[in-house]
């Protein structure tokens, strides 16, 4: 078993008025991919913002623990800095800021270090080599006029070249072809290795066939219901969700 890289606890999260998650416990070991599944609505989008931090979501009780220090009510920013990445369902376009800038600059600004631009040059080519990604894509602004499986590619290359500690990734497979999400889990793979972690966050099984993930927890109205391996996402492909509403 690996070391203990994220822990929650007793998590209640409300959105305006209404109560989202109600109790989470979640531990995470470094070394590990969790897969989070559940219907729409479920609450899982919210369990990702509420490692953040994001404000639009209220911490009613409970906490988040990471690498041994309490990041509850951290400010975004610093937990980003502390390690956590997470990707969005719907990337947002920047328009004027390249791709090369953009993470340029969120490098610097994790890293806290300056980035040697040739150098890093040659290493977003290489990632956009391994993701199929056009090279040309470095200097066009940061997801305008990507298509949907560019966009979330673009978000698996932030994640190689940030190399956080926790990689949280937030319906990375939606709307994806089958070659698309190929190509993610070979991000993912590339990704992944003894000394950090993954939490995919999915409602389907798709990204799971090309990955070998260590843990599958099943969130149903807020709740954990079920935790299990592999083995219980194929459950969920072949008998669906209703059997734990």
């Amino acid at each position: 078993m690996g070391e203990k890289l994220l822990n929650i606890k007793d998590l209640y999260v409300n959105a305006g008025e209404k109560e989202i998650l109600k109790g989470i416990n979640l531990s995470i070991n470094k070394g590990e991919i969790h897969v989070i599944m559940g219907p729409n609505g479920s609450g899982k989008t919210t369990t990702a913002n509420a490692i953040l931090n994001n404000p639009a979501y209220e911490k009613k009780s409970g906490s988040i623990v990471f690498e041994g220090e309490e990041i509850t009510n951290s400010r975004t920013d610093e937990i980003a800095r502390r390690g956590i990445f997470m990707s969005f369902q719907s990337p947002e376009e920047i328009p004027g800021v390249s791709v090369t800038n953009f993470l340029k600059y969120a490098k610097n600004k994790i890293t806290g270090k300056p980035v040697k631009i040739f150098d890093f040059k040659d290493e977003l080519k290489h990632y956009m080599e391994e993701l199929n990604m056009n090279s040309k894509n470095m200097e066009r602004s940061l997801n305008v006029g990507f298509s949907g499986g560019e966009k979330k590619k673009n978000e698996i290359l932030q994640m190689l070249v940030l190399n956080p500690k926790l990689a949280i990734l937030d319906e990375t497979d939606s709307g994806l072809d089958v070659d698309a999400i190929k190509t993610v889990s070979k991000g993912i793979e590339m990704f992944k290795n003894d000394n950090n972690a993954i939490l995919i966050i999915t409602h389907n099984t798709k990204i799971l066939h090309s990955l070998k993930v260590d843990y599958v927890h099943v969130l149903v109205d807020g709740k954990i219901v079920k935790t299990g391996n592999q083995d219980l996402a194929k459950e969920i492909e072949e008998n669906g969700y209703s059997q734990y509403k």
